[in-house]
Order: structure tokens, then C-alpha cells, then sequence
């Protein structure tokens, strides 16, 4: 006859229940490493966006403004208008080491096609990054998550992993679909993963403390970008982000043509 004692199953190792608790923290700072990715992604392409489509209407209508407090200073010498001119101009004014950042806006004969066309309404080449693709979004969650340098237990197997996935950051970065699908064949093709072993329980305790850190600071990440001007954008039209931009840009270029009105109202008067 079985004793009540003989039916009870093996009591579980004290660590075991540590040990699922690293894994669930790990798929779940895992999961959210993709998602602060991606939206850092959406807010890096929005802001190239933003820049292409605005970045010549902003600077048109400083140059007005400029030009505006020139003549008024011109016409009254009076030295506060003189002053406001000086700012104005100032602002306008390259600063030093800014003209790199102005490359694809600017040539040695004044702004580009692009930059021009977009003063005037005309159609304007998409730019070279654009969001991914849901298909993409799909393909980069899936390698983030096999591919990641937290499952590996080896240094050389997290040393491979970072590499490979800081290629497929930069696929997904420039959505590209094809590339990522490339990338999800060869990761499948590769050398399969030793398993990882059960750890002791002070490097349990260790790594916990180490996923808690990493958390930590992705907290920091995700709240800078959600506090970005940008990231405030995409909260106003997330369905349609390149309607909200050229609702702007329709608005800017309203006050480039006041803006040119006044100034030739002020030089008419000359």
C-alpha cells in the first residue's frame, strides 16, 4: 500500500521559482527593448520627415524676418530697430559648423530642387527613410526576440548576436523588408544556441538586479522620446502623421506670403 508521504511529488529546488522569474523578466525587458526601438525608429523617421518638408519654409521665414527688420531699421534709425535687425539677422546667419548639417539642402547657387519646390507647393521626392512597413515591424520583432544578446549564456554567442542584430537595427531603421527577410533565412541557417543552463542562485539574484538596471534606463530612453516635440506630433494625428505636416506646411507658407507682402509694402515705401 502507497503512504500518503510516497504520492507527494519531489519538492521543487529553492531556486526554481528565481529562476522563472529571471526568464519572465527577461522576455519581458526583451519585449520592451523592441518596443522602445521601434518607436525610437518612428520618432527618428518623423523627424527627417519634418525637417525635409518644413525645414525650407521655417527658414524662408526667417530670412523675412530679417529682411522686414532691416528695412524698418533702414527707414527709422532708431536703435532699437537697429538692434532687433542685428538679432534677426543673427538668427538667419550660418553658425560654424552648421553647414554640414545643411547638406542636401543647399548648394554654392542656393537651395536645392527639393528645398525650392517646397516653398512654392510643388511635389517633393519622398525622403530616403520612411516608416517601416507592418511586415517589417514583423520581421524585426521576430529576429529582436530570437536574436537577442540576453538569451546568450557564452560571451562569443552575445558577442555574434549584438553584431548580427545591430545589422538587423540598421534594416529596420531604413525599412527594409527585403533585407530583413534575408537576415530571418540566415539567422535560421545559423549555428543553433547551447541551452542555457540552470545558475546558481546568487547569479539568479545578480542577474535580476541587472535586468531591474537595464529597465531603468530604457525608462529614461522611452521618456525622453515621448517628452520630444516630435513624439508630441505623432500624438496629434498617429493614423496620418504626413497630414499633420502638411497642415503645418500650409500654414507656414500663409506667413511666408504675409511676410513678403509686408516687406515689399515697407520697400514700396522707399
Amino acid at each position: 500500500m502507497t503512504t500518503p508521504e510516497a504520492e507527494q511529488p519531489d519538492a521543487p529546488r529553492p531556486e526554481a521559482r528565481l529562476e522563472q522569474a529571471v526568464r519572465a523578466a527577461e522576455q519581458a525587458l526583451i519585449e520592451y527593448e523592441i518596443a522602445v526601438e521601434t518607436f525610437r525608429v518612428e520618432v527618428e523617421n518623423f523627424s527627417r520627415l519634418h525637417e525635409q518638408r518644413l525645414g525650407p519654409l521655417y527658414l524662408r521665414l526667417e530670412e523675412l524676418d530679417a529682411e522686414i527688420a532691416e528695412a524698418t531699421a533702414a527707414r527709422t534709425g532708431d536703435p532699437e530697430d537697429v538692434r532687433r535687425a542685428a538679432e534677426a539677422r543673427a538668427n538667419v546667419l550660418p553658425i560654424p559648423g552648421v553647414e554640414e548639417l545643411m547638406h542636401g539642402w543647399m548648394d554654392g547657387h542656393g537651395l536645392y530642387p527639393e528645398a525650392a519646390a517646397m516653398l512654392t507647393g510643388q511635389a517633393v521626392r519622398p525622403p530616403e527613410r520612411v516608416r517601416p512597413s507592418e511586415e517589417a515591424r514583423k520581421l524585426y520583432r521576430d529576429l529582436a526576440r530570437k536574436a537577442h544578446p540576453d538569451l546568450a549564456q557564452e560571451e562569443d554567442e552575445r558577442t555574434r548576436r549584438e553584431e548580427f542584430l545591430t545589422r538587423v537595427n540598421a534594416a529596420y531603421a531604413r525599412g527594409d523588408e527585403t533585407l530583413l527577410k534575408e537576415l530571418a533565412e540566415e539567422w535560421a541557417a545559423g549555428p543553433v544556441p547551447p541551452e542555457r543552463r540552470p545558475s546558481p542562485a546568487e547569479e539568479l539574484y545578480a542577474r535580476l538586479e541587472w535586468l531591474s538596471q537595464r529597465k531603468e534606463l530604457l525608462n529614461l530612453v522611452a521618456r525622453e522620446l515621448e517628452d520630444g516635440a516630435i513624439a508630441g506630433m505623432l500624438r496629434l494625428a498617429p493614423d496620418d502623421p504626413d497630414a499633420l505636416l502638411e497642415e503645418i506646411a500650409d500654414k507656414l507658407r500663409a506667413d511666408i506670403t504675409r511676410r513678403e507682402e509686408e516687406l515689399a509694402a515697407l520697400l514700396a515705401q522707399d
